[in-house]
């Protein structure tokens, strides 16, 4: 790798340089007016919204929300790409409140558990939005509000002042929220660089992931938009090969995150994509397969990052530094220290817990309103990740998630949220929730459900229960009717044992 003070937000002697005070909005809004900051692809047009453009509709923002948020205020963001997501965020951030990503495929209940927990007093949104959050909170229409050439002073924020909370699948009850203080874009902006063979001018973002996770808003807009590299902002309904296509070529991107199962969709569609410098992916190790593929189809080889909502872009391959490892997901990248420690805490050079050392710039600051599940996310000086890994010299092999979430379509879901959700379905009684092996989507949501006595409820019937209720991507795509479930003595459902079931399925 070059030397530390050529890596976006690194000093010379590879710690991060972040001063006493940061605002993310200030940060986003550095480069010159007249630069493109996105490229908006959304209208069925391309037109490049330049950063003046974009400070202007987010201090129109700012303006309107003055009058009703204080700083330290939750506000949610319920916006699909677009340059009027971009302007919220900064619009929050620069007032000192704190900004709530939201989805816009939840239904009420998911949307409902994260707007409560979160205790937002509003939600910018859009038209289709509004009808989405009810009564869940005030909405407010920012394609309504007029853009503003009255700017409003950035807020006097730490880098330790909370900034965004981003919530999490949620694997034991509610989804968590990850407080972030207004140092955690600073703290992704190495690893998103090197994921990108090391940004530069020319270059030109985009992914097919919302913006409302962290992989969308925090490792494609917020670090485009610090380091002066435009973002393609672009609506896909449904992600084809074709749009994903149609996208890269309209909106001439050069660098993209694709999430494995939108590789997994291009390479079944033996989808070839010239002209790109860099594609990253992150998520899980992608194999030596697709690599080889990614080489032939890209002509370039697929960095793989690694990373959580609590602490992100932590390792990362950068091709044109060192050769990528098929099964390993790179190298730590600088600033973060990254271990595999034992049930102790100490660093083992056997499999163990992937673990990363507090003092990293893009970890939480806390679990929203949770001290004891903060509490439990650390070992001593070490944020345990989850997930089980081994090193191999530098490189850092990923084994697996300990946990029980589930990884489908590159999207995180916790079964817990599922399980309730189908727990409220009059003919319920019993339910057990847990991924299940496949080979487009990585798994697939799996319910396995007993039903009270003389109940009776279809496969279909279940399953739009939870699209009713929930997001869609997070129905269960199988649903298994059984007598009774493997239990503990204290009453909760076994997993690990429907797991097995699930593979013994496959006959895996």
């Amino acid at each position: 790798m070059p030397p530390a003070d050529c890596i976006p937000g690194m000093q010379k002697d590879g710690g991060w340089l972040i001063p006493d005070r940061l605002n993310m909005a200030r940060q986003c809004f550095s480069q010159p007016k007249d630069r493109v900051a996105i490229i908006d692809l959304t209208g069925g047009g391309c037109e490049s919204i330049t950063y003046g453009a974009l400070q202007r509709m987010a201090d129109g923002i700012a303006h309107d929300l003055k009058t009703q948020v204080q700083p330290g205020d939750r506000v949610g963001v319920l916006l699909s790409q677009s340059p009027w997501c971009a302007a919220a965020h900064l619009a929050i951030w620069k007032i000192g409140a704190i900004s709530v990503p939201l989805f816009k495929l939840f239904k009420h209940d998911a949307l409902a558990s994260r707007v409560g927990d979160a205790g937002a007093l509003l939600v910018l949104t859009d038209t289709e939005g509004a009808a989405l959050v009810g009564d869940l909170a005030r909405p407010v229409v920012v394609d309504q509000i007029a853009p503003s050439d009255d700017p409003l002073p950035f807020a006097d924020t730490g880098p330790e002042d909370p900034a965004v909370l981003i919530y999490t699948s949620g694997t034991t009850g509610s989804p968590k929220g990850a407080l972030h203080g207004h140092r955690v874009l600073t703290g992704h902006l190495p690893g998103v660089s090197i994921s990108h063979n090391h940004l530069r001018e020319g270059d030109c973002l985009w992914t097919p992931a919302d913006w409302a996770w962290i992989g969308g808003l925090f490792d494609v807009l917020m670090p485009g938009l610090a380091l002066g590299i435009p973002v393609v902002a672009a609506r896909l309904e449904k992600f084809t090969p074709e749009a994903c296509a149609d996208v890269i070529a309209r909106g001439r991107v050069r660098n993209v995150f694709f999430p494995p199962t939108a590789l997994r969709m291009l390479k079944a569609a033996d989808q070839a994509i010239p002209g790109l410098r860099s594609v990253a992916s992150g998520g899980e190790p992608l194999g030596a397969e697709m690599l080889a593929w990614g080489q032939k189809a890209f002509g370039l080889t697929i960095n793989e990052f690694y990373g959580q909502t609590e602490c992100n872009m932590v390792v990362s391959s950068c091709a044109v530094d060192f050769p990528v490892r098929p099964g390993c997901i790179g190298k730590p990248v600088p600033g973060h220290e990254v271990a595999v420690i034992d049930e102790d805490g100490n660093p083992t050079s056997e499999e163990g817990d992937v673990a990363i050392r507090r003092g990293s710039a893009s970890m939480l600051l806390e679990y929203w309103n949770r001290p004891a599940a903060t509490a439990e996310k650390f070992r001593g000086d070490w944020l345990i990740t989850g997930d089980r890994g081994i090193w191999e010299g530098d490189y850092l092999r990923f084994i697996g998630r300990e946990d029980d979430v589930i990884t489908s379509a590159g999207y995180r879901i916790g079964p817990a949220e599922i399980e309730d959700c189908l727990l409220t379905h009059p003919a319920v009684a019993t339910v057990g929730v847990v991924g299940k092996p496949d080979p487009l989507r990585t798994e697939i949501v799996k319910a396995y459900v007993v039903l009270k006595p003389e109940a009776e409820a279809a496969e279909h019937e279940l399953q739009d229960w939870v699209k009713e209720r929930l997001a869609h991507y997070s129905y269960p795509r199988e649903v298994a009717l059984l007598k009774e479930l493997p239990m503990t003595v204290t009453g909760k459902v076994i997993r690990k044992e429907l797991k097995a079931r699930a593979r013994a399925e496959l006959g895996t």
